[in-house]
């Protein structure tokens, strides 16, 4: 009974330990990005096999970036960039391109494009080429994140 009391209780004081830390944690982070509807900012960082780097870039061109573009054209996305750090960080900060992509707003940010696949095919008539080439994109990968932001930034 009294070892039940004691699972008991510290059961309870983990779950409250747990809450608690949940509460800090939310109140500590950043603000809701954007209010409804206005754009949505979401940064995708690549980090590359050393030495492929440039093999990254040129299938990312070849094969994501007329896809984004095509979105774009529909008004989903409002703006794109592609960017490479000038200089070099520590391994485990380390990337190697930033697709920065900003969308019409977080729910077209949030849900999968009903038209994506039918631009994929249009785009690529070789459907075996394409789907290797992007099969090898993500092959010489070593991580790949997203990051939404919040431009905190005073008016």
């Amino acid at each position: 009974m009294l070892i039940s009391l004691r699972r008991a209780l510290v059961v309870l004081l983990a779950l409250a330990f747990a809450a608690g830390l949940a509460q800090q944690l939310l109140a500590q982070g950043a603000p809701t990005q954007t209010a409804a509807g206005q754009p949505y900012t979401v940064e995708y960082y690549y980090k590359c096999q050393w030495g492929h780097q440039q093999e990254f870039l040129d299938l990312f061109l070849k094969n994501h970036w007329p896809l984004l573009k095509k979105i774009q054209s529909t008004g989903r996305i409002l703006s794109l960039r592609i960017e490479s750090p000038a200089y070099h960080t520590t391994e485990d900060g380390r990337w190697d391109y930033r697709v920065t992509i900003v969308y019409k707003n977080s729910t077209v940010a949030t849900s999968s494009n009903p038209d994506e696949e039918q631009f994929i095919h249009e785009l690529w008539p070789d459907q075996q080429t394409y789907r290797r080439e992007e099969q090898h994109r993500f092959e010489i990968l070593l991580a790949h994140w997203d990051l939404p932001v919040t431009d905190l930034t005073p008016k």
